[in-house]
């Protein structure tokens, strides 16, 4: 945002006006990065996890169910 209004300011897009914004949007990248590629990671272990848990979780129920007296075979 400050490239647009240095350009702005000083009439021109020469480099020494453009380079200050372009370097903080690119640490402004970095950072946002640095944020959400971990937070992504966390989120498919722990959705990977919870889907894990729920299966067992069928699994187990429906094996509860199939022990119950006269749920078997007549």
């Amino acid at each position: 945002m400050s490239a647009f209004l240095n350009i702005g300011a000083q009439g021109s897009a020469s480099l020494v006006v453009v380079a200050p914004g372009i370097a903080e949007a690119l640490i402004a990248t970095v950072a946002g990065l640095g944020a959400a590629i971990p937070a992504v990671v966390g989120y498919n272990h722990c959705l990977g996890r919870l889907r894990e848990l729920s299966q067992g979780t069928q699994q187990f129920t429906s094996e509860f169910l199939d022990r119950r007296p006269g749920s078997g075979p007549s």
